[in-house]
């Protein structure tokens, strides 16, 4: 099969079309042909030797996570899938080797869910990682109707589907983003407000009280968060773990099965949608890479093999 692959760390350069045998289906397992692969800053950190001390790593790598595609062949022990399903994952495994950056990729049922039908391929592909990240944060501080959430990060491609999701629990959210993104932001029910100086005052202007619920998707606000957080409330991080040190949570996003089926019914609902950026073809991977590292996407960046 035709894969994005690379034999070392490095940046997008280590990155080289090859052509590798199609992956081995474990019991557990289905072997999804891929129509869509999400691009997500995690896959070119780790390409640059980012994760090294927590995973195992082998090489040759075929980097990419999230997939969206139709199931070809089953594993033993997979009663749950057919042969031409529609599917889409976080496709993380328990090292790094054979990604979703190619024609073919296994993927455990543990992780795999049907594709939503109000979403495309494309839109399939981006939602995983990112809505999981969202979604997990987001329950396990158990928000609900009766919050007021931060979202840090807003605009991005974590908290544009943060917002979605906490409004689809009912709560009131606030946001933090580039004014050019407070129109975006206002059309998924979110109040937009401008980040860097000031942000605490512009924060406490619209909740006086205070919110009950952080969710920092940037990292670098933990004092904005601790002076507009109330008595009692509750935050959580994905990106700066000295949360750690005052009552919050540090929060690395799980494959789920289960998860990522409430998110495609969010979707299927109407309560979630999910933008794309750009999609590329297999071969410009190294020019989805350099997209994704530029920073402030308005969307999703896609790969279609």
């Amino acid at each position: 099969m035709r894969a994005m692959a690379y034999e070392s760390y490095g940046g997008s350069d280590v990155l080289k079309e090859m052509r590798l045998p199609l992956p081995k289906v474990a019991p557990g397992e289905v072997l999804v042909k891929v129509e869509c692969a999400g691009v997500n800053p995690v896959d070119w950190k780790i390409m640059a030797g980012g994760l090294d001390a927590l995973m195992d790593v082998v090489h040759p790598v075929v980097p990419g996570w999230d997939v969206a595609g139709t199931v070809v062949r089953l594993g033993i022990d997979v009663p749950e899938f057919a042969e031409g399903d529609e599917v889409m994952a976080y496709a993380r495994k328990d090292y790094v080797h054979g990604g979703t950056f190619a024609e073919y990729v296994s993927v455990p049922v543990r992780a795999l869910a049907r594709k939503p039908a109000s979403l495309g391929w494309e839109q399939a592909a981006g939602l995983p990682l990112a809505g999981l990240t969202a979604y997990q944060l987001l329950t396990r501080l158990d928000t609900g109707p009766t919050d007021t959430v931060l979202v840090h990060g807003a605009a991005g491609g974590v908290g544009s589907l943060g917002v979605q999701i906490a409004r689809s629990l009912g709560a009131r959210v606030i946001g933090t983003a580039s004014p050019h993104n407070h129109e975006r932001l206002r059309g998924m029910g979110c109040e937009p407000v401008e980040y860097g100086d000031g942000l605490t005052e512009r924060v406490r202007a619209l909740a006086p009280d205070g919110v009950s619920v952080v969710a920092d998707f940037v990292g670098g606000v933990l004092d904005v968060t601790l002076a507009v957080l109330r008595d009692g409330g509750r935050h959580a991080s994905i990106a700066d773990h000295s949360v750690l040190g005052s009552g919050g949570q540090w929060m690395w996003v799980r494959p789920s099965a289960a998860d990522l089926t409430e998110l495609a019914r969010l979707a299927d609902t109407g309560a979630l949608t999910v933008p794309v950026l750009r999609t590329f073809p297999l071969h410009e991977l190294p020019e989805a890479f350099e997209l994704s590292r530029s920073g402030g996407a308005a969307g999703k960046i896609v790969v279609r093999p």
